[in-house]
């Protein structure tokens, strides 16, 4: 497709979903390295790993508050110029990270401002701004693209920085990635979007003239947002455990370091297909449907896991199932706010949402180590796990998954 089959681009339908894709996969890719330096940094620098782990969870915490105002701001002035300063504050808290001298300071640039910096430059501002610029029919095929790009960074960047630290140390590897970060910039030039006119809104049902309060305000009174709300918290809650915790987990059950990373890798390289497939089918089913049966196999598969021996097969078997459920909840989750409350104000909307997302990420991270901690073994964060896995399907059922009535414009 051209830019003249799509008016509101100004450069090639192709052009803008290889910078979305390379510019969420940089993102993401970049800061799923946080655990790989947990080990070297806190034997240079004599930390505990809990306050190494508390400063990456408080990024998590930082990123789902910071990031409705963040899509506030989107909403205002575009993508792109939301996701160049956050590119920008990234490359200044990772080097800040690595020249921290104490946790105190670390806690500041790996928590604060990396959280914020990830809010700027992450992928709710890229979904909405994709949704934005690209006609309805396009819409969940973009955003199924965009996290498969995202994915893909994590199964590819990852290895390089673990390779980076082997080769130069932790703190070159960390200014490396620090670097990396600014290639962002100009991967996020063609996002161009403004507020969609009426024409190009597709089946948007809010009105042109609403304000960013009235749209906000219908969203916080409708069930079909908290149910969204919750069940992208536990989706977090998912991602965070295993994210944080799968190669521990893997240590324990006495399997080789080389297992849970390439778990985790696996995880990344499998879910760009889940993505992909994801994508394609919130453009040709109900998408609640699809969030309902995501959630579901989520919660079979963990307990099918728990029931077999931990072996080398059967973990990275695990992985590579889960890998195809792991962000495949984000293309329906962003075609369902598009569809119930327009794109006018859907990165800040998608925002609070992602909220949600958020502070389950937080949990499933700081639980999984009170678990540990308390317990000795992760056995009750699975089956916590499997019980959230079941109430996401289940609330994902009064999910409104059609065109809403026109909501009237409104001035205050």
């Amino acid at each position: 497709m051209t830019t003249a089959a799509v008016p509101n681009l100004r450069v090639s339908v192709g052009v803008l979903l290889a910078c979305a894709m390379l510019a969420a996969a940089l993102g993401m890719g970049l800061r799923q390295t946080s655990g790989l330096f947990l080990a070297p940094m806190t034997t240079a620098h004599a930390w505990t790993a809990s306050g190494f782990a508390f400063a990456i969870a408080l990024q998590v915490l930082v990123n789902g508050i910071t990031q409705p105002i963040c899509g506030q701001i989107a909403d205002r002035i575009g993508g792109r110029t939301v996701m160049m300063a956050g590119a920008a504050l990234q490359a200044v808290a990772v080097a800040g990270m690595a020249l921290s001298t104490s946790l105190p300071v670390f806690t500041f640039f790996a928590g604060i401002v990396m959280g914020v910096a990830v809010s700027a430059a992450g992928m709710p501002v890229v979904m909405a701004s994709l949704t934005r610029l690209l006609p309805e029919a396009m819409r969940s095929r973009a955003t199924g693209l965009g996290t498969a790009g995202s994915s893909f960074g994590q199964f590819l960047v990852v290895p390089l920085v673990g390779l980076g630290i082997e080769g130069f140390g932790w703190q070159a590897a960390l200014l490396g990635v620090a670097a990396a970060s600014l290639l962002i910039i100009p991967l996020a030039l063609p996002l161009t979007d403004a507020p969609a006119p009426p024409a190009a809104s597709g089946a948007s049902t809010a009105a042109p003239d609403q304000t960013a309060g009235a749209a906000l305000n219908a969203a916080l009174r409708d069930t079909t947002f908290w149910c969204l709300f919750f069940g992208f918290f536990v989706c977090g809650m998912h991602v965070s455990f295993m994210s944080v915790h799968l190669p521990g987990f893997v240590a324990s059950c006495h399997l080789p370091l080389a297992v849970g990373a390439g778990a985790i890798s696996l995880i990344g390289l499998f879910n760009v297909a889940g993505s992909l497939i994801s994508g394609e089918l919130a453009g040709r089913w109900k998408r609640r449907e699809l969030l309902v049966a995501i959630y579901t196999g989520r919660g079979v598969l963990i307990a099918a896991f728990m029931m077999v021996e931990k072996t080398t097969v059967t973990v990275l078997a695990f992985s590579a199932v889960m890998g195809l459920l792991w962000l495949s909840t984000v293309p329906p989750t962003v075609a369902l706010c598009a569809r119930n409350y327009g794109t006018r104000w859907l990165a800040t909307i998608f925002g609070i949402v992602f909220l949600g997302h958020q502070l389950g990420g937080f949990t499933g991270a700081f639980l999984g180590g009170i678990v540990l901690d308390r317990t000795g073994s992760y056995d009750l964060m699975w089956t916590l796990s499997i019980v959230a896995s079941a109430f996401a399907a289940l609330i994902h059922l009064p999910v409104r998954d059609g065109p809403r009535a026109p909501v009237a414009a409104a001035t205050a």
